[in-house]
């Protein structure tokens, strides 16, 4: 009876374990990917249109260990071309946070290009704040990049 019993037990943790594993790949593919920069939106468009403009999984580029969308394959071509011209600077984080040491997830909306750079933040305020003192608030924002660029997002 216990021999029985143990053989089922290995027969269903077989069977389980290769309806499990398939699952298990499909995440570590997903993962592998990377973090989806930008809520999903086109950092082109910022750019090109002068707005942010949400993009598509049909239209995707890993770059720099990041994940990024695009509204159309003209826009994913020219980041591909370029990525660090069209890049949001710290990777999506807020620039303003940044500048007090936190790192948070920008809204999309909230952004504004300076120097030729795009940045992103967490509020409507961050723009015009980023923008009354640009070289201070940058050099802030990047010694505080330099510690908090791989921890997580608070």
């Amino acid at each position: 009876m216990m021999r029985r019993t143990s053989l089922q037990f290995l027969i269903a943790v077989a069977v389980g374990g290769s309806a499990i594993g398939p699952v298990e790949l499909m995440a570590q593919g997903s993962a592998s990917k990377g973090r989806l920069t930008l809520k999903g939106y086109d950092p082109v468009a910022y750019f090109t249109d002068g707005k942010a403009t949400p993009g598509t999984t049909e239209f995707e580029y890993v770059w720099d260990g990041l994940l990024f969308r695009f509204a159309s394959a003209a826009h994913r071509d020219l980041f591909k071309a370029d990525p660090e011209k069209f890049a949001p600077q710290f990777a999506g984080s807020c620039a303003m946070s940044l500048t007090r040491g936190l790192k948070i997830e920008a809204d999309p909306n909230n952004w504004t290009i300076s120097n030729g750079k795009l940045f992103v933040f967490a509020g409507p305020a961050g723009p015009e704040k980023l923008l009354k003192d640009p070289t201070a608030a940058l050099a802030q924002a990047t010694a505080n990049w330099s510690t908090l660029k791989d921890a997580p997002f608070q």
